[in-house]
């Protein structure tokens, strides 16, 4: 797809999730390596299960490095310096997670690489971003974790928050970079310019919180962790329950879009003795509202809790599963490393991909997309240090070719020539064409009060007020930016509606389930014959095809099924699991990626083609680390808790004030002088619990000691860093007082993504879709009115 692209990729671990990504997509992708080696190579674990392998056994390079070639260039040195700059003169891309500064003060920054090749796009990757109040502070991946805002949301509630044990921030920002390489590429076709992207891992990362970032500028509850899963209120939610053999991940909430799961779950347990007629038949569409009003006592829901615990303890999780599978539950098994390798639907849709490096047979996670026409091939392993030098230097290439004019210093955001049909619901699928619309496709977004969007229920609410049906921030936040026209796709006229807008689009987008759009007969092979150009994309939890492909749930369902739950917790308890849907954070970022290039390849050859994007399948990128564990030294990755088998101390200590932690990390031998320095002989937990998290935090940065105090959306919202980056952005909503959402978190300098416009209500723009857009008289709109189509 990409193969025109060259990329020169100077990320470590904190990053080079982006290049493997660009490279899958086929561009060449060159790793430039110090003598010494890529500072990944010296990250475990390592394929011959020591503690410090050499370095061609580090499983975190040889899980991001795959399809890369290797050249060593000394950027220290006048010479290295010299190569990489007639490298970057004819590159396209520039990737780079240097510290702030580092590569500017080489004269390898963006402003000196663009002199010469004004059409370089450079993307640098850091914590906190190139500028800003923090821009220059020492951070790691737990730290990162507890700025961002997911750490508070993640564990136990009478333990410090928790992050993921598997690194994640980095891959976030990384899977965020390729995104916006992708984009502004798209943009240097208009102009032949290229632009700095600005990432950083903080904001990346904040999008795990599942929009609780937003709860106290929204003025709602916010998020808490709790042992059994999520506290809403005063109710702790169990998302994970013990069974004979492990536990499985249960959905067991409430409402208009999950009351229907529950209310088949109690049947089940009906039928199988554990509970009686009245304990089945309870209101669960409204529990929620009875619980919180007092109609329902918390007592009660405790003994129902009991119901599906007993249910569950009772049976195996395939024998829950295969349950599930038969009455449509929202329930699946936790799986462990091995039960992923072994997992039935991955086998069937021939997802693993076997790759041979250094005489070994590896097992790689398969295409995180599947693309029609230009599928993803995979490149070799990753390379030898160096093994590409000679070959790479000695290769001739044309220079690149950029605009002349030096007129052009902006212009609208970079995709603001493409048009978007949006089909997509609650969180994975909105998630991406959100940012999709804040890079300026112009987005029309379907809905149907038919089927009402599950996000509209779901938390934070604006004012904490769940009865309104414009209050949930979360699907304010995901559906910025686009214009909506409310369709039921079931009704004949509303179908040629919606096929009237395929004609409009250049990408069409959905996340429902194969059997949906096959009702509404909206397939491919639809699609295509009335628009050949259009690039469709189907996003569900488990793909298109395979024996759980009809499977029906959301991402918290995905992540315990992929294997992160097991990653997150304490060795002594249940797995705690990231926090919420966490698939649905991860999974749009391939997807955007994957349309992006499918769009490059439309540009250069007229033809559209389908996408058929697996949540779950795309995710478990962020855990080939783990897999390559698994496969080489049978040992599998442990959640426990916050230790790290290479930093130490590394932590989240507590602070002064209720439930207030900082998170400390020591890298090196100088990091933890420095923190003894402190310290001053006094305990590190002591230390930190005589001062606020903000004290320690400065305290120990002024040192050079990686350390942040674990946020809340209160303490994000007052974030000087994420306000320098505009982060958030109150908005004017005609049914409430405001509505607060995230801005994009991707920063182009010449051409900015679109500042947010509040989502639409329901209905909001049939009018100016319907008039303006498709054209129609007032005849045909009384028409689609009268015939149910507009609902």
């Amino acid at each position: 797809m990409l193969g025109h692209i060259r990329v020169l990729d100077l990320t470590d671990d904190r990053g080079h999730i982006a290049g493997m990504i660009l490279a899958d997509l086929g561009a060449d992708v060159i790793a430039i390596e110090p003598p010494e080696g890529n500072p990944a190579r010296q990250r475990g674990p390592f394929s011959d299960g020591s503690d410090t392998g050499g370095l061609e056994d580090s499983l975190i390079w040889q899980s991001y490095a795959r399809g890369k070639r290797s050249v060593v260039i000394d950027l220290h040195s006048e010479t290295g310096r010299a190569q990489f700059t007639e490298l970057a003169r004819t590159a396209d891309v520039v990737i780079e997670s240097a510290d702030v500064g580092a590569m500017n003060a080489r004269g390898l920054g963006y402003e000196a690489l663009s002199a010469i090749n004004p059409g370089l796009v450079y993307a640098a990757i850091t914590p906190f971003g190139s500028s800003g109040p923090k821009a220059n502070w020492a951070a790691t991946d737990l730290t990162v974790a507890a700025a961002a805002g997911p750490m508070t949301q993640s564990g136990d509630s009478d333990r410090p928050p928790l992050r993921v044990g598997l690194p994640q921030t980095g891959l976030h920002a990384g899977a965020e970079a390729a995104v916006g390489v992708l984009a502004a590429l798209h943009e240097r076709k208009r102009s032949g310019l290229g632009q700095f992207i600005d990432i950083s891992a903080q904001a990346a990362y904040a999008q795990a919180t599942q929009s609780g970032i937003l709860c106290a500028p929204n003025n709602a509850a916010m998020f808490e962790r709790s042992a059994k899963g999520i506290r809403l209120g005063p109710l702790e939610v169990q998302l994970f329950w013990p069974c004979k053999d492990g536990h499985v991940a249960i959905t067991y909430l409430f409402g208009a879009a999950i009351g229907p799961f529950t209310d088949r779950l109690m049947q089940y347990a009906l039928e199988e003795g554990y509970c009686d007629q009245a304990t089945r038949e309870k209101d669960w569409l409204n529990y929620t509202n009875l619980l919180l009003s007092g109609q329902e006592p918390i007592t009660e829901y405790l003994r129902c809790c009991e119901v599906v615990g007993a249910l569950c303890a009772d049976k195996t999780k395939a024998e829950l599963f295969e349950a599930a599978q038969q009455r449509r539950l929202l329930l699946v098994p936790v799986s462990t490393v091995d039960d992923l390798d072994a997992n039935a639907h991955l086998a069937a849709r021939s997802y693993w991909r076997e790759i041979e490096r250094n005489g070994q047979t590896l097992k790689f996670p398969g295409p995180f997309a599947r693309l029609s026409e230009t599928p993803i091939e995979y490149g070799g392993a990753a390379p030898m240090l160096g093994e590409h030098t000679d070959e790479v230097l000695a290769e001739p290439r044309p220079a690149a070719t950029a605009q002349t004019t030096d007129s052009i210093d902006s212009g609208p955001p970079p995709l603001s020539d493409l048009k978007m049909l949006d089909l997509m619901w609650v969180m994975a699928g909105p998630a991406g064409t959100r940012v999709l619309a804040d890079f300026g496709i112009d987005t029309v977004r379907v809905e149907s009060s038919v089927r009402i969007d599950t996000a509209r229920t779901l938390q934070p609410f604006i004012d904490d007020d769940p009865t309104q049906s414009e209050g949930s921030a979360m699907f304010h936040n995901m559906n910025a930016n686009k214009r909506m026209i409310t369709v039921d796709p079931a009704n004949p006229a509303g179908r040629e509606l919606i096929l009237d807008l395929v004609r409009w689009a250049d990408v069409i987008t959905e996340s429902f389930t194969p059997r949906a759009m096959r009702g509404w007969n909206l397939t491919w092979d639809a699609i295509h014959e009335i628009n050949p150009r259009a690039i469709m994309m189907s996003s569900c939890l488990m793909g298109q095809s395979g024996p759980l492909s009809e499977f029906a749930g959301f991402g918290n369902l995905a992540a315990a099924f992929a294997g992160f739950t097991p990653l997150c917790g304490w060795p002594d308890r249940s797995p705690a699991g990231p926090f919420g849907a966490y698939t649905d954070y991860v999974a749009p970022r391939f997807a955007s990626a994957a349309l992006l290039a499918a769009l490059d390849v439309r540009d250069r050859t007229g033809r559209g083609q389908y996408i058929d994007v697996s949540q779950m399948e795309a995710a478990i990128h962020f855990l080939t680390p783990a897999l390559l564990q698994y496969h080489t030294t049978g040992e599998k990755w442990q959640s426990n808790g916050n230790d790290d088998p290479y930093m130490s101390p590394h932590g989240v200590f507590p602070a002064g004030g209720e439930d207030r932690w900082v998170a400390i990390a020591c890298r090196t031998d100088a990091e933890r002088e420095a923190l003894e320095s402190v310290l001053n002989g006094q305990a590190l937990e002591e230390w930190t619990a005589a001062r606020s998290a903000a004290e320690a935090t400065e305290t120990l940065q002024a040192v050079g000691v990686p350390a942040h105090a674990v946020q809340d959306s209160a303490d994000c919202a007052a974030d000087p860093q994420l306000q320098h980056r505009n982060h958030f952005a109150e908005l004017q909503h005609p049914t409430q007082v405001k509505s607060v959402v995230e801005g994009a978190r991707v920063i182009l300098s010449r051409t900015p993504a679109r500042a947010p416009q509040v989502a639409p209500m329901m209905g909001a723009d049939n009018d100016v879709v319907l008039r303006q857009l498709l054209g129609y008289s007032d005849e045909r709109i009384v028409e689609l009115v009268a015939s149910g189509a507009l609902q």
